[in-house]
């Protein structure tokens, strides 16, 4: 490891804005392109057993070289994060990456613990000549059953190599998180406005709420695409975690709404909680407003924060 390296995985995380925040409870998602060095891409790629494509004889045969692997540790739901990954490993340089570390801080807390981690990998099309299973995109889904909860897991979706668009790199749907399902019931549902497909650097990571609408693309390229999940529980309420040090003295003043006499400028929270996604409908797609405001609620831990109105007006049923 070099100086450099060292330096990064020792100093201090860095927490979220109030702007990333405010995104994450609008979109449900945060993106950081190339954040990871590439000394841990690498060494994580030769920690999971990554071979060339050409050595690999089927899925089944480099899935269970991998699961048989000690390099990703097995891990018992409720381990905390501290604990979970050895020094030194990928994963735990991985984790302490300044951006990523203060990202789960700011989103889950420092004390989180483990749920699950998983190694997804999607295979050429090669792979499937000759055989009896068909090649397909994965099935949109939630990765909660039911979960009506205001605390929320995060996942960590990492992509260790680039992503290109034949790779067939995660689908999501941004602002779906709060849109609760029971898991599979929108399987049908296979490309919908708006829905984003990953393609990226190497390095990436997604920091998504447990709710995200998501599947994994086809692979329709020669290359192997691996993209490792990290899911995290908080054990605190999640309130105030970030660096809120750039919230407006008016934050919680009304903007007004509608005939606003020329004037463009908003609180830039408000904004963000109150922008559409192109799948949102003329109406229903107004809940995800007051979804999000309800939510931005709970991060802020104060119940009278609203933008533009929407939960205030129907919050009078005491008058």
């Amino acid at each position: 490891m070099s100086l450099t390296e060292e330096l990064m995985d020792s100093s201090a995380p860095v927490l979220l804005s109030s702007a990333q925040m405010a995104e994450f409870a609008a979109k449900g998602v945060l993106r950081m392109d190339a954040v990871v060095p590439d000394a841990v891409n690498q060494q994580f790629l030769g920690d999971i057993g990554h071979v060339d494509e050409e050595n690999i004889t089927s899925v089944a045969e480099h899935y269970g070289r991998i699961q048989a692997s000690s390099a990703i540790p097995v891990v018992k739901p409720g381990t905390s994060l501290r604990d979970a990954y050895p020094d030194g490993s990928a994963l735990a340089r991985l984790m302490a990456v300044p951006e990523v570390a203060g990202a789960v801080a700011s989103l889950v807390g420092d004390d989180c613990v483990l749920d699950h981690h998983f190694l997804h990998v999607t295979f050429p099309p090669r792979f499937f000549e000759g055989t009896n299973r068909r090649q397909t995109s994965q099935h949109t889904h939630q990765d909660s059953t039911i979960d009506p909860r205001q605390a929320f897991d995060m996942q960590i979706m990492y992509f260790p190599h680039e992503v290109t668009r034949p790779m067939g790199g995660t689908r999501y749907l941004p602002g779906s998180h709060l849109r609760i399902v029971s898991e599979a019931a929108i399987a049908r549902y296979q490309n919908i406005r708006g829905q984003q497909h990953v393609v990226c650097p190497a390095g990436t990571v997604l920091f998504t709420h447990m709710g995200i609408w998501h599947g994994g693309g086809v692979n329709l390229s020669d290359r192997l695409r691996y993209m490792f999940k990290i899911r995290l529980c908080p054990t605190r309420r999640q309130v105030r975690l970030w660096d809120d040090s750039d919230l407006g003295d008016d934050h919680f003043e009304q903007r007004p709404i509608f005939w606003r006499g020329g004037s463009t400028e908003s609180d830039p929270v408000q904004h963000r909680l109150t922008r559409g996604e192109p799948w949102f409908e003329a109406d229903s797609g107004r809940l995800e407003y007051i979804n999000r405001i309800r939510f931005w609620r709970y991060l802020l831990g104060d119940d009278t924060f609203d933008a533009d109105y929407w939960v205030t007006r129907v919050e009078n049923e005491h008058l």
